[in-house]
């Protein structure tokens, strides 16, 4: 693969906090039309990886290029949905209002949104399913009503690289297949989408590659290809390697 076949390149990418080494020499290459999963154990730095990437958080070095140019100068080719964690769900804002949002960097703060851009929140909505709760106060919603929502809104901005934090977590199953069919499509559109996930087992093959991560890079590739026992006990300890070993053997005992 060539280096035109690649849209995105991070190179060496490190976070400190207070003294504290978060990510360290961080780098890989993803290329475009490809659904990433980033996976690693709780603090192994996932999702500061895509808040660094995006400049939310300070990094002590390192680079990010999208398609050949820094990230920050084209931040409007970005959409990024954070963990619920971090938004504010009590936020007096309607279904459709959240996802106008993403078409303000085309609009402008104080102009009306254009004929064009109502279009695409519509289709947007409608692609996930939520086009007839759009007047619903986004609080009124369920966890995966709301999850959908967000979704609609990374949609709407027609970015070409999409960075989802933990997006399939605590949605019910409807949610979590109408999710993983968008992935398909929007693969298919040529978008990139990195995911930070914590599935297990054979759901890691909604995705085309995985990056291991625990504070630095374990392993990159298909997702056999990362999950040996090696990288493994290497990013999660030798307790989940002793628990993927017995899953192992219940799956073979009862085929």
């Amino acid at each position: 693969m060539s280096l035109s076949d690649f849209m995105l390149e991070v190179q060496q990418l490190s976070v400190q906090y207070q003294g504290v080494q978060a990510l360290t020499d961080i780098s890989f290459r993803l290329a475009s039309g490809s659904v990433i999963g980033l996976i690693g154990p709780n603090g192994a730095g996932k999702s500061t990886l895509l808040k660094a990437m995006l400049d939310l958080v300070p990094t002590s070095k390192g680079l990010v290029f999208f398609n050949g140019r820094t990230l920050k100068q084209q931040r409007q080719q970005v959409a990024y949905l954070p963990q619920r964690s971090q938004i504010d769900w009590d936020y007096p804002i309607t279904v459709w209002n959240v996802v106008m949002m993403a078409r303000t960097t085309h609009t402008g703060w104080f102009r009306s949104p254009s004929r064009q851009s109502k279009e695409i929140v519509r289709e947007a909505l409608e692609r996930v399913e939520m086009y007839d709760l759009r007047d619903r106060q986004i609080s009124q919603l369920s966890g995966g009503q709301q999850q959908r929502v967000f979704l609609a809104r990374a949609i709407a901005q027609q970015a070409d690289l999409l960075l989802l934090d933990e997006p399939l977590n605590a949605i019910d199953k409807k949610t979590e297949s109408l999710v993983l069919r968008i992935y398909a499509e929007l693969k298919a559109e040529g978008k990139t989408l990195l995911v930070s996930c914590h599935e297990w087992g054979d759901a890691l093959h909604n995705y085309d590659e995985l990056l291991l991560l625990n504070g630095q890079l374990i392993a990159q590739g298909s997702p056999t290809d990362v999950m040996t026992m090696d990288n493994i006990q290497r990013a999660y300890g030798a307790y989940l390697e002793r628990r993927w070993q017995i899953d192992q053997r219940e799956a073979a005992f009862f085929c």
